[in-house]
């Protein structure tokens, strides 16, 4: 016999269950943030980030810094151009990603390879930034009962797989051969993601190969620095899905898809040489957040996903000129 822990709140859904005759829902149905699971994911990634920030302070204050001293790096850090260049891509990238659930890869990247990274090198630096903005935004949104447990399960190990293969593949091949062709991907997903701001979503059935998307999804975002959110949450929301539990699910699966990301990169190609984008990709998007909303409320999502599909699309088609001439 199961023993069930009701909630027995005068909710609005026991208040129509109620109306019914029907009994109170269980307590992590009206709570999804207080389930098992995501509970015990949402710590693992408040304990990661915490963690994190710890060794990234131990290390730059008592690590080997070439002679340098904390306080030295941040004020050469403070004082270079391409820092708060990056500050203002990750601000950029972070307020259209709250926005839309997407679109925060692939914008970083198309700068980071428009200043020069390798694509391995642009693709790194945006992943180890966004452990620190999805791990945040998933915290947020579990908190607030948007992540659905049985989709999270169903994106989890897949995406994961999927992006361990993608960091893989383009660590093995030299960058300014592969270069052309992640700027011909971003380009494509610039132009699609200018296509949904034209295009009505049709309504269909639940997705059947939900593990299948995920494993695209993560092998293309690691591969080309960003596309798991245009690839995965608009496949879902096209087909119907909810789309409060599915953009918060999404971008908490993200978090996780991230650090294996992250940490393949590192151990197949180390640290990546650009620090100082990185640092200025997490410390602009770290201000972002707050921001996306009102962005949001000013303006239509359409008008959001012209701007950063042109941009994306101009940029792209810069970079294969430049690779090409």
């Amino acid at each position: 016999m199961k023993i069930r822990d009701l909630d027995l709140s005068p909710s609005p859904l026991n208040a129509e269950h109620e109306a019914f005759g029907l009994p109170p829902v269980e307590d992590f149905v009206s709570h999804p943030s207080d389930h098992p699971v995501l509970r015990s994911a949402m710590w693992f990634a408040v304990l990661t980030l915490a963690g994190l920030l710890l060794f990234l302070a131990w290390r730059l204050f008592f690590g080997n810094n070439g002679g340098s001293t904390g306080m030295q790096i941040i004020e050469r850090t403070l004082n270079s151009p391409i820092f708060w260049s990056a500050v203002a891509v990750g601000f950029f990238a972070q307020v259209i990603d709250g926005a839309l659930g997407m679109a925060y890869g692939i914008t970083a990247t198309t700068f980071l390879l428009s200043a020069g990274a390798s694509p391995a090198a642009a693709s790194a630096s945006v992943h180890i930034a966004e452990v620190f903005t999805t791990g945040l935004s998933g915290i947020s949104h579990v908190k607030l009962g948007n992540v659905n447990k049985s989709l999270f399960l169903r994106l989890l190990l897949p995406g994961v797989i999927g992006a361990i293969l993608g960091a893989v593949l383009i660590t093995q091949f030299d960058g300014k051969v592969l270069k052309p062709f992640i700027s011909a991907y971003l380009l494509l997903m610039g132009l699609y993601i200018l296509s949904k701001a034209y295009r009505h979503i049709i309504h269909r059935k639940e997705p059947k190969h939900v593990a299948k998307l995920a494993l695209f999804g993560g092998f293309v975002d690691a591969a080309g620095g960003g596309g798991w959110g245009p690839v995965v949450t608009s496949s879902l929301l096209g087909s119907g899905s909810d789309p409060r539990t599915t953009i918060g699910t999404v971008n908490f699966a993200e978090f996780f898809l991230t650090i294996s990301s992250a940490t393949s990169f590192i151990l197949l190609a180390g640290e990546p040489d650009t620090w100082m984008l990185v640092a200025g990709l997490v410390f602009g998007g770290l201000f972002a957040a707050p921001f996306a909303a009102l962005l949001c409320k000013q303006l239509s999502a359409r008008t959001l996903l012209c701007i950063v599909g042109c941009l994306i699309v101009l940029i792209s088609s810069y970079n294969i000129y430049m690779a090409l001439a």
